[in-house]
């Protein structure tokens, strides 16, 4: 066997090439494989169980599936575990761990011996944060995810989490169910393995990997417990093997021109706010920078053609059946780059060119009849935004696109939670609500850009204000809502300069985001700004002073990849 293929690949440095691979091989028999499985190809399969993390509950079977496939085509499977990052066990974010996963992805990945690596991962950071840390270890990787979970029923309605537990939330703040009905919602939300039942983040980040050639066709939106789910974990593992043969690198997949066709996807979905951020990150890692203005020009040109919640009707599960990824690839053919290639080898063009079963248009429109003529996300500018802001127009009232109000403050996340439902608290439904120190520096970025409703708002029947902060917000959030605020207020951006009864313009015709505030007031407010103190040791002291802002995607700086040279889809 070569020294760069299976289990002699990257020998510990003993200073006796021979003696490592004697060694390595003694202490690989005593798992009980035979010695001839030890001279096969190895294939990794990264995996990320967790009692912390429900969304990854079937990880057991999915590595069994993977195995048996990688076994079926001749190569020895080797799981090996990474950090697991579930959302909403996490403080005071998953965000913050998102580097950290990427890391020990990439690191676990380069230093043991796998030609190549099957990443399986679902809840909302850690496919970016597996997909990351492949691009830059630069093994042959195929990426596989857990899969959306099955909706439930209450009262004879279905229920997907997320976005349906912060309807019902909302309906108990403003007393229209009473605690025993929240409390009857609670045990319904989520009642299967998986990920999150609607287009949130991590919907939208399979369908983001699935598009850039990452993941195999047809499988980012097959349920959880589905049989196909293992069927597609097993196709996984074979077609790893298939690149450890003939390898593929990520980054001959994750180019300029697929994180382009991404970005369409995105717009066509109504997908996440996050995923702007994720696949910023994704495209940091081989050098390449997205441009706002560019991701406007994809939006504009790009119509929403998914009726998923939260910008429609439908569920995970319906996506699946109507045709999912695929169908939806094929209404944007025209649009897209059809000569990106997958872990396969295989263009776009070609994989668009197969005939589909069936595709429901009641859930997957035609081009031609959008839920939308113009895409989900777009990016702000303006003296409030001067690196960008997103603003997520698939969700949002279109009443209050263009609109001026006077912003009502919140210094930082503390302070949200002491007054939004005092009821002292002077606020009207026509006000911005803007919160500060939410960013990646200040608090590491977590999605509370959901303020919620003012509660004696809520009570007279308000449902959506304009928000603003340069928080982020769940994937499965709905609302009039301005993120990822760039520079961040703790960063030294304007908005740490909004101030009480300030006037701000939100204009989605124009894309721009504005305090309405003299410049030499501006100036002299942010004459008095100071940092907040950063943390002294550990991970906390490492992101805060290597995290980059929104705009770069909140990865490391030291993280960022070399640019690649420019394929026609933009500037690197």
């Amino acid at each position: 066997m070569s020294d760069s293929t299976g289990l002699s690949r990257g020998l510990t440095d003993y200073g006796d090439k021979e003696f490592a691979r004697f060694l390595r091989r003694s202490f690989a028999r005593s798992t009980g494989v035979s010695s001839a499985l030890l001279d096969r190809p190895v294939i990794g399969i990264a995996a990320t169980p967790s009692d912390f993390n429900s969304c990854h509950r079937a990880m057991p079977e999915l590595v069994e599936a993977v195995a048996r496939g990688v076994l079926s085509a001749g190569a020895l499977p080797r799981m090996f575990p990474t950090i697991s990052l579930g959302e909403t066990f996490l403080a005071p974010t998953s965000m913050v761990y998102r580097n950290l996963m990427a890391m020990d992805v990439e690191e676990m990945i380069r230093a043991q011996p796998m030609d190549a690596v099957v990443l399986i991962g679902g809840c909302d950071k850690t496919v970016p944060a597996q997909l990351m840390g492949a691009i830059s270890a630069g093994v042959p990787a195929v990426q596989l995810v857990t899969g959306p979970m099955s909706t439930g029923r209450h009262r004879g309605e279905r229920l997907g989490a997320c976005t349906d537990c912060r309807r019902f939330w909302a309906r108990f703040r403003a007393g229209e169910i009473d605690a025993d009905e929240i409390g009857a919602v609670e045990g319904r939300l989520a009642v299967t393995a998986g990920t999150c039942a609607v287009m949130g983040t991590a919907s939208t980040m399979a369908c983001i990997a699935e598009t850039l050639g990452m993941s195999l066709p047809g499988t980012a939106a097959i349920p959880a417990t589905h049989a196909a789910r293992l069927t597609a974990a097993e196709e996984s593992g074979r077609a790893a093997v298939a690149l450890a043969a003939d390898p593929i690198v990520p980054k001959q997949v994750v180019t300029p021109r697929s994180i382009e066709n991404a970005l369409r996807l995105i717009m066509a979905l109504g997908g996440s706010t996050n995923a702007i951020i994720h696949l910023t990150a994704i495209a940091g890692r081989i050098g390449h920078t997205i441009s706002p203005d560019r991701l406007n020009e994809i939006s504009d040109e790009t119509p929403v053609l998914v009726d998923l919640k939260p910008v429609g009707e439908g569920y995970m599960e319906d996506f699946h059946t109507a045709g999912a990824v695929p169908a939806v690839l094929r209404q944007l053919a025209s649009l897209l780059h059809l000569d990106t290639i997958d872990v396969m080898g295989r263009t776009l063009g070609e994989r668009l060119a197969e005939p589909l079963d069936w595709i429901n248009s009641r859930v997957i429109r035609p081009f031609d009849t959008p839920v939308s003529k113009t895409g989900g996300l777009i990016s702000l500018r303006g003296n409030l935004a001067p690196q960008g802001a997103i603003f997520k127009r698939a969700a949002a009232s279109e009443a209050l696109f263009e609109t001026t109000g006077r912003a009502v403050v919140f210094d930082n996340l503390r302070d949200l939670s002491e007054r939004i439902d005092d009821p002292a608290l002077d606020v009207k439904a026509d006000d911005f609500l803007v919160l500060k120190n939410a960013g990646p520096q200040a608090a590491g970025m977590p999605e509370a850009g959901y303020l919620p409703i003012p509660r004696k708002l809520a009570e007279a029947g308000v449902k959506d204000m304009v928000r603003i902060s340069d928080a982020r917000m769940s994937g499965t959030a709905f609302g009039t809502i301005v993120l990822h605020v760039t520079p961040e207020a703790a960063a030294g951006g304007p908005l740490y300069a909004v101030r009480n009864g300030d006037r701000i313009r939100l204009s989605v015709a124009e894309k721009r985001i504005d305090l309405l505030v003299d410049d030499g007031e501006i100036g002299r407010r942010m004459a008095g700004f100071n940092p907040p103190p950063a943390p002294e040791r550990g991970y906390a002291a490492l992101y805060r002073r290597c995290v980059t802002q929104a705009d770069l995607g909140c990865d490391f700086d030291f993280l960022r990849g070399i640019a690649a040279v420019d394929d026609g889809a933009g500037q690197p």
